[in-house]
């Protein structure tokens, strides 16, 4: 079934180019030598009917349709049972919450994020993993009451979350909390999200409500619509006929989110190679997030997702989303990530 989705994906890029195409030819032809060249019948319904290849595109067009209708109706539970994604309800009372948070060169607001986090109810640790700063950021968040992990060596962004689920593991926390050293969440998000951890495994924060988002921040039209987009082939990735996905997600590359403990030991394993700490097939800086999602949800815990301020990064982006070429080869390696993982 995954094999067959990723088809379907495809064929409907090499689809639409056709019909584009056709489009624009005729639009060419029509505008260059009027109709006459444009038809080779004589009345308005066949000139329709027997416009360049137009019959063609139509069967073509048609049987595509008829293709995603058959998968759609016979799509069932793509790794998941959808029986575990129903109602469940398991408080938590008096939760323990640990921080974890990821920095490279944050010294101009690492003390600020942390403080931030350390304030927030319930919060017993906050842990920065830095990335081998050269600046004064494990400095700063140490000042801040953070405890830091300082890698020997920049081994990215994905190694970071990683290493900073594991050390959260290694508290008695009951809920981890993930986020960013760069000044881009608050903390009292948390307080939106911990409630639904009554009923679900992990809260993802989406950056899309615009009543919720610094107008400066670096989410530009290009990168909310590919989000949107990318988070809609996630979705139907997961589609049976009775839910339409047992994740409804809006942002597939927020990295603010809540998990509870068991379900983070259930999954941990999955981030690493067999017996190495080698990060796993697949994962990279760029689809960390998106690996996470796919990995609670395929063990079959239940995921949802909560609007959050989004504010305005302080400093330059590590991942380079800000500029448009780099934010396309972001948007294209999380699409491959989706197609086939």
């Amino acid at each position: 079934m995954g094999k067959i989705f990723a088809t379907l994906v495809l064929s409907f890029f090499t689809i639409f180019l056709i019909n584009l195409i056709w489009v624009l030819t005729n639009v060419y032809y029509f505008a260059t030598d009027g109709f006459q060249t444009l038809f080779v019948a004589t009345t308005l319904v066949e000139n329709v009917y027997f416009s360049i290849y137009l019959k063609w595109i139509l069967l073509l067009d048609f049987s595509y349709l008829i293709s995603v209708l058959i998968f759609m109706a016979t799509r069932k539970n793509y790794k998941t049972d959808s029986k575990l994604h129903n109602l469940a309800y398991d408080p938590i009372k008096n939760p323990k919450i640990c921080v974890t948070m990821h920095t490279y060169n944050e010294e101009q607001v690492i003390k600020k994020t942390v403080k931030d986090f350390v304030k927030q109810d319930n919060v017993e640790k906050v842990i920065v993993i830095d990335n081998h700063s050269t600046d004064r950021t494990v400095e700063q968040a140490e000042e801040a009451g953070a405890t830091v992990i300082t890698k020997t060596s920049n081994k990215g962004y994905a190694h970071s979350w990683y290493v900073g689920l594991r050390e959260a593991l290694k508290t008695d926390a009951d809920i981890i909390v993930i986020t960013d050293g760069d000044g881009t969440y608050n903390g009292y998000d948390i307080k939106k999200m911990v409630p639904y951890l009554d009923n679900c495994d992990m809260v993802i924060g989406t950056r899309m409500i615009q009543v919720l988002s610094e107008k400066t921040n670096q989410n530009d039209t290009f990168l909310v619509w590919g989000n949107l987009f990318l988070a809609t082939l996630f979705q139907l990735k997961y589609f049976n006929l009775r839910h339409l996905g047992v994740a409804p997600l809006s942002d597939v590359g927020c990295s603010y989110r809540c998990v509870r403990r068991e379900a983070l030991e259930k999954v941990i394993d999955n981030f690493t190679k067999q017996n190495s700490d080698e990060l796993a097939k697949g994962i990279n800086d760029i689809t960390i997030t998106l690996f996470t999602t796919k990995t609670v949800i395929e063990n079959d815990l239940r995921v949802i997702e909560t609007p959050i301020t989004f504010k305005e990064r302080k400093g330059m982006s590590k991942s380079g989303v800000t500029h448009k070429n780099k934010a396309i080869r972001y948007g294209l390696q999380l699409l491959y990530f989706l197609l086939f993982y």
